[in-house]
């Protein structure tokens, strides 16, 4: 996160077009409220189980190694996952804890964390309630909160609502048409390469991460609410666009969200992506783009109007789903233009425009659903700027390397007392050979960008 998105200033004026915007959010958000009620209700015979449970399939259906999908799984999220074929009557829920341990290379001078050490710490890091699955036909949900248990709170998470139908078209062809409405630009996408769902899909929550990140990577998670219209033709060109809206600081603070440090989004911010995906046998390969584009209001003031960003991605998924091999090697490169005029005229940046970069690649090899290698590249560069970025170099220009072995016992079903539970057991390593714009003396205080590697073992627990 930027330094420069802190604190809280009031929104100027009200114009009629804004007053429209968000009587359309506030519909929104009753809609969100809505599908809650319905997704917790202690269903009958017509029970709301999530996926697993609901579609009586083992996670190696939809997942190589979870998180990341296979086309099945793919399918199964934009059909509005309301796929059936399971017997179970249970109310829907399911939980995951993410405990973990993280080592740095050299400690962190004033701790990793408020009320942790400077190094080697062990953490409850997450603790994630779900609700969802098919709530009517056509219409399902992924509905997350989570408990962070390094900052210590509760807050919603990650949530993606959809109403999906497919029609028949002549010649035999087929349309999925969708609406979805989500709090996470990228959420709602099926590939692993788009920031929510990318690799890693768990990390430290106490390593080191650069200052700068494109907008598109997470920056407005929880922060906003989106609507999308998406369609899928031939189950093989994926066509969506929509737009965010921001959350008011009263309703982010009421979900659980702190508003401090942020930037809020201005109006309506636009969304699209577009993909084709062709699957031969037991290869599969995407290719596609993606962008996110808005304007926003530096350290929430308004006095000198508004800063914009341009955000687009190209990114390309291959997969081998073998047996007992698969592999995955996945790849995304997103461009920013920040327009930062705004910023220049409050003294929060240096340059009226600059640019990020950022590409993020990595290979997994998968061998009978149960272990999992991955080695992973990342890469941002971009426009010097000392006060946007805060680092000594002014520079946003960081370099890392990150390896992963994982162990997942029940890819295939769980005990007999529990067939549902799974875990993802892993040892990660991430090595920095550039961090903020520097090798040595990233802080102006000695450190080496080498002083953040991070050695993180963690057990993933879903059940």
């Amino acid at each position: 996160m930027l330094p420069w998105r802190v604190g809280i200033v009031g929104p100027p004026p009200k114009s009629f077009h804004k007053i429209a915007t968000e009587v359309l959010f506030y519909l929104g958000v009753a809609l969100l409220l809505v599908a809650l009620m319905i997704a917790s209700w202690p269903w009958a015979a017509g029970a709301l189980p999530l996926y697993a449970r609901q579609t009586g399939e083992p996670c190696a259906t939809c997942h190589t190694a979870f998180l990341e999908l296979t086309p099945f799984g793919r399918r199964f999220k934009l059909g509005a996952y309301t796929l059936g074929g399971g017997n179970w009557k249970g109310p829907p829920f399911a939980v995951f804890l993410q405990p973990g341990f993280t080592h740095l290379q050299e400690p962190q001078p004033g701790g990793l964390a408020p009320g942790f050490a400077n190094n080697n710490a062990l953490a409850m890091q997450q603790i994630s309630l779900f609700t969802g699955g098919k709530i009517a036909d056509h219409l399902g949900a992924f509905i997350q909160g989570t408990y962070d248990g390094v900052g210590h709170g509760f807050a919603w998470d990650n949530t993606d609502i959809r109403y999906a139908n497919e029609v028949k078209l002549g010649n035999g062809h087929t349309l999925l048409l969708g609406i979805d409405l989500n709090n996470n630009p990228t959420v709602q996408d099926v590939w692993n390469t788009t920031p929510a769902f990318s690799f890693p899909y768990i990390s430290s929550a106490f390593g080191p991460t650069p200052t700068a990140t494109p907008f598109i990577n997470q920056v407005y998670a929880q922060q906003v609410l989106g609507l999308s219209l998406y369609t899928f033709l031939d189950d093989m060109f994926y066509f969506e666009a929509g737009g965010y809206r921001p959350l008011s600081s009263q309703t982010q603070l009421s979900l659980g969200i702190s508003p401090t440090g942020q930037s809020p989004i201005s109006g309506v911010a636009p969304y699209w992506r577009v993909a084709a995906e062709k699957n031969i046998g037991k290869h599969s390969i995407e290719i596609g783009t993606f962008g996110f584009s808005g304007q926003v209001f530096p350290m929430g003031l308004s006095q000198a109007g508004t800063d914009s960003f341009t955000d687009v991605g190209i990114d390309t998924q291959y997969q081998f789903l073998g047996d007992p091999h698969m592999v995955t090697g996945r790849v995304a490169w997103v461009h920013e233009n920040h327009d930062t005029r705004a910023s220049q005229l409050l003294g929060l940046a240096s340059n009226s425009n600059d640019t990020l970069r950022s590409l993020n690649a990595s290979v997994s090899y998968i061998y009978k659903q149960t272990w999992s290698l991955t080695g992973g590249w990342t890469t941002l560069g971009g426009t010097a700027d000392a006060l946007l970025y805060g680092t000594p170099t002014g520079g946003p220009n960081s370099i890392g390397w990150i390896a992963e072995l994982a162990y997942l016992p029940f890819m295939h079903g769980g005990p007999k007392f529990w067939p549902w539970l799974n875990f993802r057991i892993g040892l990660q390593y991430t090595h920095w050979n550039k961090f903020d714009g520097a090798s040595t003396n990233i802080d102006g205080m000695g450190r080496s960008a080498q002083g953040n590697n991070t050695l993180f073992l963690y057990a993933w627990t879903v059940f």
